[in-house]
């Protein structure tokens, strides 16, 4: 066991609480036990994994809140929690680097509740620091050895741009927050607006109120947005045409009002981004901007005629 790096169990039908996982004498570097009907909690001997780069416990039935204690793993870059019963809020350990490494963090279609957690997305230093970023040069994650002659590439699956996808190598520059799907509340950080790495950020499906902060038209590598399916209220800022590179957006069932700002890659999205918003006009939507809606102002009186109804009891 003392060169055991990969545990893959995927998509199997192990069920039952997740055993510890005692790693002294060995050096995991991934843990994979997606889609299995594993239940219980995230067993916190998982910290003896020092090196460990991978944890994907996606697509069981774990109950447990959120193991702030994993952002004590200095080399942790991929975490995937979703699909689970994970509830409460997202706590923080107090500890000067949390989670110093992460690059992709999956938390969807659970339980999780409170405010977005700003102070975490505060300390995610890899989704602001990005290996690579200055020279354009795009690597992949180091494949684990599992043997003498065998190498094993990490593989992780995502929700990109819409659909579910499987990434069979994974780019050191890719960075992505998901926690759609939960039941946040409160208004989005603009701490988010720090993570100029970040390429992937899915909020959707939650209670999120306020406004759409300007601020996250910083976040010139974002390539898909999802704020849909909340409570968000004002305009949409004219910041957000500055993504240059932005490919997806989704702003639809929320309560946001006002023109739709144009830009190139604005000009590219159809009434899918913006559907459910009943008092945002212009391009790609049929209402037009100083116009009044006539499902939601009373009509005038055209015509008034004068009754008598005098005498009658």
């Amino acid at each position: 066991m003392d060169s055991l790096t990969v545990l893959d169990l995927r998509r199997n039908n192990f069920t039952g609480s997740l055993p510890p996982l005692y790693a002294q004498s060995t050096s995991f570097s991934t843990i994979v036990i997606n889609g299995n009907r594993f239940e219980g909690h995230v067993p916190v001997s998982l910290l003896q994994c020092h090196s460990l780069k991978v944890l994907d416990v996606g697509n069981n039935a774990i109950n447990d809140t959120f193991p702030a204690w994993l952002g004590t793993l200095q080399e942790l870059q991929i975490l995937v929690l979703k699909s689970n019963k994970f509830h409460g809020p997202i706590s923080t350990c107090q500890t000067k680097f949390f989670f110093p490494k992460l690059r992709i963090s999956d938390l969807s279609r659970n339980e999780f509740s409170g405010s977005l957690p700003a102070k975490v997305f505060g300390n995610l230093k890899a989704m602001i620091e990005l290996e690579g970023e200055d020279t354009g040069e795009i690597k992949y994650m180091e494949p684990s050895k599992v043997s003498p002659n065998t190498l094993c590439e990490d593989s992780v699956s995502l929700v990109i741009k819409g659909n579910d996808t499987e990434l069979e190598r994974i780019s050191t520059i890719m960075t992505t927050i998901d926690l759609s799907s939960n039941h946040f509340e409160g208004v989005i950080p603009k701490t988010l607006k720090d993570l100029s790495s970040l390429w992937l950020l899915n909020l959707s499906h939650n209670n999120l109120i306020g406004a759409i902060p300007m601020d996250l038209g910083q976040l010139n590598k974002l390539e898909a947005l999802d704020l849909s399916w909340n409570r968000l209220t004002g305009k949409i800022p004219q910041e957000l045409t500055r993504i240059n590179f932005l490919a997806v957006l989704n702003l639809s069932q929320n309560h946001l009002i006002g023109p739709i700002p144009q830009g190139p890659q604005f000009n590219t999205f159809g009434y899918d981004s913006y559907g459910g918003n009943l008092d945002l006009c212009g391009l790609p939507l049929s209402k037009q901007c100083g116009t009044s809606d006539s499902s939601h102002v009373p009509q005038p009186l055209s015509h008034i005629f004068l009754v008598d109804l005098l005498g009658n009891q």
